[in-house]
């Protein structure tokens, strides 16, 4: 078991490493979520895995608002229309960042967790600094390796990680891939995305305990073989219902 062995090793070192981190990005998420606001989640490419698996998915409650552009994270065509060199190119546009911004009604009320692994790209960068800009708290999910082993490309000369008030490091190593093999120069098996859905399951749940300590989760996804037919499809209506009305309200509107 070779990824296997250094993807735990990982895991250890972010549980030693980013407590602190973890527990004032979940302190932060009970604040908005319980007050009625939203923590908007965004990442491109694979970054948006992290995005997804805060919601909406089982074991998962609104409050998180998602948002992801296809175009810089379709990466199954790999080649021809919707391809990755598009996806990639897209990602470090200037000025994309703004317009995907103007969507929303940004409120000093509401939080975003803002996720790229190198923290280098334009579009995160902008994202964070947009939304700082409207006074919200930006939770960035980076990893401070891979950010620091080269200079910004980014005009500000700045990282992902200087736009945030709180900065969650993932802990991998430069390049991602984890495992060398004999023969073969290049690592394989990155680990941002194992070490990204542990950060946010951390997040998650530590979200959950601060609400629920004041009646105030909101309706939870849940699998039928767990809580019945019935109140699985109540939880699943309900879950949807209730992020659409916490969407509504932060949809730009004439």
């Amino acid at each position: 078991m070779k990824w296997i062995k250094r993807a735990v090793e990982l895991l250890g070192e972010i549980e030693r490493t980013q407590e602190e981190a973890i527990a004032a990005a979940a302190a932060t998420a009970a604040r908005v979520i319980g007050a009625g606001g939203v923590v908007h989640t965004f990442g491109t490419g694979h970054s948006r895995m992290g995005v997804e698996e805060l919601f909406p998915r089982y074991g998962s409650y609104p409050g998180f608002h998602p948002i992801v552009e296809l175009s810089s994270t379709f990466y199954t065509q790999v080649a021809g229309p919707n391809g990755m060199r598009q996806a990639m190119f897209i990602e470090r546009v200037e000025g994309l960042a703004d317009q995907i911004l103007a969507n929303y009604e940004l409120r000093p009320t509401d939080a975003a967790i803002v996720f790229s692994v190198s923290g280098l790209n334009a579009v995160p960068i902008e994202m964070a600094m947009g939304l700082r800009k409207a006074g919200l708290p930006v939770i960035a999910v980076t990893s401070m390796r891979e950010t620091t082993a080269v200079e910004p490309g980014h005009p500000s000369g700045t990282r992902l990680a200087d736009h945030a008030d709180v900065v969650i490091d993932l802990c991998t190593p430069v390049g991602d891939a984890m495992c060398q093999i004999d023969g073969l120069v290049e690592p394989v098996g990155p680990g941002s995305t194992v070490a990204a859905v542990a950060v946010v399951n951390e997040i998650k749940v530590r979200t959950a305990e601060h609400l629920a300590k004041d009646g105030l989760v909101p309706p939870v996804i849940s699998s039928a073989k767990l809580v019945g037919r019935r109140r699985a499809e109540e939880l699943f209506e309900g879950a949807y219902l209730e992020h659409a009305r916490r969407a509504a309200e932060v949809l730009r509107k004439p």
